[in-house]
């Protein structure tokens, strides 16, 4: 969903950019070292909300609620996001997590390899964003059930602020995209392929 909503932003923001597919860990280490000028996160994904004093960051793109996920039969395990603390909790390789240091990271590639991990019982709880971990177990028929919300918050560019005049044509685009109904249009694009 954000793949196509990054090309759509920057095209209206007249900003002409490379878009890169980096693993999570390759692109925060290529931002701190300014090969890489933006990514998109979410500021609930760090502690105490905070993006480091080299960015700045847009106004919301979307909204993404992040899940302690489980198979349905294990839902009750973690409706509380404290029942995750001192177990072992599926994550992605390179993903931020506000808390990781609450529990015993078991890094997958993917959320894809999430969603695989807990049908083969290798982990019996993951952390993974609503519309990622919905969409795969749709794409894989392999039902989840989504617990405790680990985070709540919002996507947005996280960029290097050396560009901070680049802001406020973004910002622009964002507001047009969602004024225009392409940001709802894209996102229940995603969500109809789960309810389907």
């Amino acid at each position: 969903m954000i793949t196509e909503l990054i090309p759509m932003i920057l095209s209206l923001a007249k900003i002409e950019a490379e878009i890169l597919d980096l693993p999570p860990k390759r692109t925060n280490n290529a931002l701190e070292t300014g090969q890489l000028d933006f990514d998109i996160v979410s500021p609930s994904w760090f502690v105490k909300q905070d993006l480091g004093p080299l960015f700045v960051k847009s106004t919301p793109i979307i909204k993404i609620i992040e899940y302690v996920v489980t198979l349905p039969e294990n839902v009750i395990q973690y409706n509380d996001i404290n029942q995750i603390k001192g177990k072992h909790i599926g994550t992605v390789r390179g993903y931020l997590y506000h808390d990781d240091k609450d529990f015993i990271r078991a890094d997958f590639t993917s959320e894809q390899e999430l969603v695989k991990a807990l049908d083969k019982h290798r982990v019996d709880a993951i952390i993974a964003g609503n519309y990622p971990v919905l969409y795969w177990s749709t794409q894989l028929g392999i039902p989840v059930a989504l617990a405790a919300v680990h985070s709540d918050g919002d996507l947005v560019f996280r960029l290097r602020k050396e560009h901070v005049n680049l802001l406020p044509a973004i910002n622009q685009a964002i507001a047009t995209l969602k004024a225009n109904g392409k940001i709802d249009e894209i996102v229940k694009k995603y969500t109809q392929t789960l309810a389907s």
